[in-house]
């Protein structure tokens, strides 16, 4: 029993030593908490009191940033569009397997030139600013700016991959350098360099038609995509009455205008002559897609490459919708299919004979060199 109680009082002294020394150590904790307070508190004031001065630089030398940096911008953005079309000029004519990637190193210059403003911003305040604070926001604004840039070309060139090396032996270029070809997809797809790839007919600008043609390259798949969606609107309006002029719909079919000659290799596949567009060798500004009725592709060309001939647009209470004919028809149905699918109708081609082509463009591709075509600027008002 006294063995117990001795325990008993071990214990007790053992607990009241353990609490003591808690309470030491909980006091001297508190009293660094508090050390660490005031002195952080310190520091921030005095972090808040210099704020001022660092606005007092950036606001001083923002009217100048601005004023230098305004005309700047305007040269750097001239100079760059220049250097960017020599560089896919020289791209273009490249003999070797990086010649492919030409419009995605471009497409990635031009997205990544606004980064370019820190970087220009961070050069100005170094050389403003004479002092350590001008210097370390100068190279932090430097920083960003390559950062973004660096980051940005590197994100857009992820996708890139090994492109199959064309026999430039059998690479011929057909058109005319400033006319209008056009690749007419036949719905039928070819495996090509390990590709599907769409096949049709090649209609030129002077009139003649190629067959067998294959499209490899840039806008395959979107080709694809597109025939097949006219396909689907067919299918499901063809046969049906117009509405306005009480007509049948008719069949619309999507082609591919090409502004400038196309570079066309012959090759043998399964015993079968084809022709393949190296759509890679293309500016892809001077591509568009467009779609009418399958009938007028032929004289949809030959008008393009007819001199006066121009694109207008038709409001929505144009006379012409109301035409009991296959032009009032497919008028109004260009502008249907755009409310389905990837398309804008309601567009027409004026010839000099005062006949016109009704037609609607593709979202994509769509070129600027053919923006007389899709991004019209006038309005059609049929003669009276």
């Amino acid at each position: 029993m006294q063995l117990l109680k001795n325990s008993n009082s071990i214990l007790d002294k053992i607990a009241d030593s353990v609490k003591g020394n808690f309470k030491k150590i909980k006091g001297n904790l508190d009293e660094k908490l508090k050390k660490i307070e005031s002195k952080t508190y310190e520091e921030l004031r005095k972090v808040k009191d210099r704020i001022p001065e660092y606005e007092l630089i950036i606001l001083s030398s923002a009217d100048k940033i601005w004023d230098n940096l305004k005309g700047g911008f305007e040269n750097l953005y001239n100079r760059s569009r220049e250097i960017i079309h020599e560089t896919y000029e020289k791209l273009s004519e490249t003999k070797n397997k990086i010649s492919g990637y030409g419009p995605i190193v471009v497409s990635s210059v031009i997205k990544a030139l606004p980064y370019t403003t820190p970087i220009l911003a961070g050069l100005y305040v170094i050389n403003a600013v004479k002092s350590p604070k001008g210097k370390l926001l100068g190279y932090g604004l430097m920083g960003l700016g390559v950062a973004g840039a660096l980051g940005f070309i590197m994100f857009a060139l992820h996708p890139i991959h090994p492109l199959p090396s064309p026999n430039n032996e059998n690479m011929q270029y057909l058109g005319s350098p400033n006319g209008y070809e056009a690749f007419v997809p036949n719905g039928q797809t070819m495996n090509y360099n390990g590709h599907k790839d769409p096949a049709g007919d090649l209609i030129l600008d002077n009139g003649n038609v190629l067959h067998n043609v294959i499209w490899d390259g840039k806008y395959s798949d979107t080709i694809i995509e597109n025939h097949n969606q006219i396909v689907d609107l067919n299918n499901e309006f063809v046969g049906q009455i117009d509405p306005i002029n009480h007509q049948p719909y008719v069949p619309l079919r999507d082609f591919y205008v090409i502004k400038g000659q196309v570079p066309i290799e012959q090759v043998t596949i399964n015993g079968q002559t084809y022709y393949v567009i190296e759509a890679n060798k293309i500016n892809p500004a001077n591509i568009a897609g467009f779609y009418t009725y399958d009938k007028w592709i032929p004289d949809f060309v030959t008008a393009m490459n007819t001199p006066g001939t121009y694109a207008a647009g038709l409001p929505g209470n144009s006379p012409v919708f109301q035409w009991t004919n296959t032009t009032g028809t497919v008028a109004y149905q260009t502008m249907i299919y755009g409310h389905y699918g990837p398309f804008d109708g309601g567009v027409v081609l004026a010839l000099p004979n005062k006949t016109i082509i009704p037609y609607g463009t593709t979202y994509y591709p769509s070129g600027t060199s053919l923006n007389d075509y899709t991004l019209v600027q006038q309005v059609y008002n049929p003669p009276s």
